[in-house]
C-alpha cells in the first residue's frame, strides 16, 4: 500500500530526474587566506601612512620600515648589526631553554610519580607560573647581578612552569596497561621509567617545550632591560628611547619572524623525535 500510494495518479507520467552536474566549489587554501589577510593589513597600513592619519613619528610607512630593516642589516644600530643583536638574543634563549629542560623534566617526573615530590614542588610551580618576569626581575638582579646569568635566569624561570606541567601531565597519562606489561616481564622501576613512562610522555614534554620556547622568546625584551649591550630587546628599547619608531617596528617584526621559524623548527623536531605522537 505504501508503494502504491506513492505512484502518480492516472495520466501522469514519471519524469526521470536530471543528474546533478553542478561542479562543487573549491574553497581557498588556508595559506591563500592568510596571504590575503597579510597583504590587506599592509595595504591598509600604507594607505593610512600616505593619508597622514597619524604623524610619521607614531606610524611610519611600511616602506620606511623596510628601509630601516635594510639599514639595520648593513649598518646596524647602537654599535651592532642586526645579525649580532639576533645572535646575542638567540644565545640567551637557547641557554635558558637548556637550563629549563634540564630542571623541568626531573621536577615534572617527581611531581607525577611521588607524593612527597608533588607536595614539595607543586606549590612552588603554581606560585611561579602566574608571575610576570618583570615582577621578579629586581630580585634576580639583587641575587645574581647584572651580567648574562641574570638574563638567562629570568628567561629560564619563565620557561620552567610549561615544561614541568607538561611533563607531569604526560607521565600521568601513561596507560596503566603499558606499565603492568613491563612489570609482568620483570622490568625494574628504572627500566619502567626509562623505557615506558618517558617515551609515552615524550610528546607532552615536546609540546611543553614548544610552549616554553615561545614564552621565553616573549620574555626576551624584559630580560635585556638589564645592562645589555646587544640583543633584539636591547635594540628595541634603545630605539624607543630615541623615538626611532621605524627601528622599533622593524625589531618587532624580526622577533616575530624568528619566533615563527623556531615554532616551525620545534614542530619538525617533534615529528622527527616522536613520530608516533600523531598516530595515537
Amino acid at each position: 500500500m505504501t508503494l502504491l500510494s506513492e505512484l502518480p495518479e492516472t495520466g501522469e507520467t514519471l519524469q526521470p530526474q536530471a543528474a546533478d552536474t553542478t561542479v562543487p566549489r573549491r574553497s581557498l587554501p588556508v595559506w591563500v587566506i592568510s596571504a590575503i589577510t597579510v597583504v590587506g593589513i599592509l595595504g591598509a597600513w600604507q594607505i593610512a601612512a600616505l593619508a597622514s592619519l597619524l604623524p610619521p613619528l607614531f606610524l611610519p610607512s611600511p616602506l620606511v620600515v623596510v628601509k630601516s630593516l635594510y639599514s639595520l642589516v648593513v649598518n646596524g644600530f647602537v654599535d651592532s648589526t642586526l645579525a649580532q643583536h639576533t645572535l646575542a638574543s638567540l644565545g640567551r634563549v637557547s641557554a635558558a631553554l637548556v637550563v629549563s629542560v634540564a630542571i623541568g623534566i626531573p621536577v615534572g617526573l617527581a611531581i607525577a610519580t611521588s607524593r612527597v615530590g608533588r607536595g614539595v614542588l607543586d606549590p612552588i610551580v603554581e606560585f611561579l607560573r602566574p608571575l610576570p618576569p618583570l615582577a621578579y626581575l629586581p630580585l634576580i638582579i639583587i641575587w645574581i647581578g647584572i651580567g648574562e646569568a641574570s638574563k638567562v635566569t629570568v628567561i629560564a624561570l619563565s620557561m620552567l612552569p610549561s615544561i614541568i606541567i607538561a611533563t607531569a601531565a604526560g607521565v600521568r597519562a601513561t596507560p596503566e596497561d603499558y606499565i603492568n606489561a613491563a612489570r609482568s616481564v620483570g622490568a625494574s622501576r628504572k627500566q619502567v621509567l626509562l623505557n615506558v613512562i618517558l617515551p609515552s610522555a615524550l610528546p607532552s614534554i615536546l609540546t611543553g617545550t614548544r610552549i616554553a620556547l615561545g614564552t621565553g622568546w616573549s620574555t626576551l625584551v624584559a630580560a635585556e632591560l638589564v645592562a645589555a649591550s646587544r640583543g633584539l630587546g636591547f635594540m628595541i628599547q634603545s630605539a624607543a628611547q630615541f623615538l626611532v619608531t621605524d627601528v622599533v617596528i622593524a625589531g618587532i617584526f624580526v622577533i616575530a619572524t624568528i619566533a615563527i621559524l623556531l615554532e616551525v623548527l620545534a614542530r619538525w623536531l617533534e615529528r622527527w623525535i616522536a613520530p608516533w605522537a600523531n598516530k595515537q
